[in-house]
């Protein structure tokens, strides 16, 4: 199977990012009036210059739900979902669009509200099945990622809370730096390894928040990049792999890894010519709904050895003045996860960084940055990889 990829042949002149949160005085509608506006002013054009859109959201029935509160004049509103990496389907999505030639200026747009629903997340129906998905919350499927880790690398009950929980305390300690995060406080690391349990070993400060949230990208060709902006960043990878959801039925599948994860960074670096992920990636923004889930994919991403990413938190590797940073925005755990919105929320921080933009959170002359999307659960999932750069 080839993947030949577009590496640097289009680019994000333009980005827009809501803060997050609980806005129960906004609605969906405002949230994306918000970002489209923000992302149109910051390419420096006006709505007419964007010949199509791609909307990212769950549980919505057309394009519909973004032309009427843009006001859009009749130009296709293509409507994307795919888990919880909706978001990154829009951007993959217009990116293609924009390097097949079939446009030329696109907005991918996201956007979710989930504090008005009455419960906690998303809730949609489930597909019809042969009665072999778990029945589980998804804080109960996440959390055997963390004794199976445990028991196959040899950590004891305590080392490996003290890992997951440190975890969640430099998430929180980034987010505490950003404007737009949802939680914007440093929570103490006792507090976090005390907090109530939800699914043991994962307590509450274990799981991304529910929130609301809307962010969008402007995408252009390559060779048009500098006519919005002085400073563009370039798409140099995205890969979108579905697994064959096997996970749950195999007796082989240990709860240590996401093969969907392993087989989209492969092909991400494959695309971006990237040899030595943890060498030349400069920060990452990762799917941190759980915190195992983050350890996991230090190793799946190639930024740590098999068996090796506990130590390197303990190292403080990970942190933002480590060595290679992740999640220097806050990620999920600072800013929840609106589902349609997060991919795009991750790529609006490595748009501040190449930049730049990122305030007291800046990173020292980054050169390469990943986002990287996980929808579904371990062994049953899809996976998104991006790699951006100057």
């Amino acid at each position: 199977m080839a993947s030949n990829g577009i590496c640097d042949r289009v680019a994000i002149v333009g980005m827009g990012c809501t803060s997050f949160g609980e806005h129960w005085d906004r609605s969906l509608e405002d949230m994306l009036v918000e970002a489209a506006n923000d992302a149109y002013t910051s390419a420096g054009i006006e709505p007419d210059a964007v010949d199509a859109y791609w909307l990212g959201t769950m549980g919505r029935f057309s394009g519909l739900t973004l032309s009427e509160p843009l006001k859009i004049n009749y130009k296709p509103v293509t409507h994307v979902e795919n888990f919880c990496a909706t978001g990154s389907e829009a951007i993959r999505n217009a990116a293609y669009a924009v390097a097949s030639g079939a446009y030329d200026c696109v907005m991918a747009i996201g956007v979710e509200k989930l504090k008005d629903s009455g419960f906690s997340g998303l809730v949609v129906s489930s597909p019809p099945s042969d009665g072999t998905t778990p029945a589980m919350t998804a804080p109960a499927q996440f959390s055997l990622l963390a004794p199976a880790y445990f028991e196959k690398y040899g950590l004891d009950a305590e080392t490996g809370k003290d890992v997951i929980s440190r975890i969640a305390y430099k998430n929180h300690l980034n987010g505490a730096k950003n404007p737009k995060a949802q939680f914007r406080k440093e929570i103490p690391l006792e507090k976090i390894k005390a907090s109530p349990r939800v699914a043991d070993p994962l307590g509450i400060m274990d799981c991304s928040g529910v929130s609301d949230g809307s962010a969008a990208a402007i995408i252009v060709r390559a060779e048009d990049a500098h006519k919005y902006t002085d400073n563009p960043i370039f798409i140099k990878a995205l890969s979108f792999i579905a697994g064959p959801a096997e996970g749950p039925l195999s007796q082989d599948y240990d709860f240590t890894t996401f093969p969907e994860v392993v087989a989209s960074a492969k092909d991400a670096y494959h695309q971006a010519g990237v040899t030595n992920p943890r060498e030349e990636i400069s920060m990452a923004e990762v799917h941190d709904c759980f915190t195992p889930t983050e350890l996991v994919l230090y190793e799946d991403l190639g930024f740590a050895e098999r068996g090796g990413a506990w130590r390197d938190v303990l190292a403080g590797t990970f942190e933002l003045d480590g060595k290679l940073p992740v999640n220097p925005d806050g990620g999920l755990k600072s800013f929840g996860h609106p589902i349609g919105a997060s991919g795009l929320r991750m790529m609006y921080e490595m748009w501040l960084q190449l930049r730049g933009e990122a305030g007291e959170r800046q990173i020292k002359d980054p050169k390469l940055g990943l986002t990287h999307n996980l929808g579904g659960a371990p062994g049953r999932c899809v996976s998104f990889v991006s790699v951006v750069g100057l």
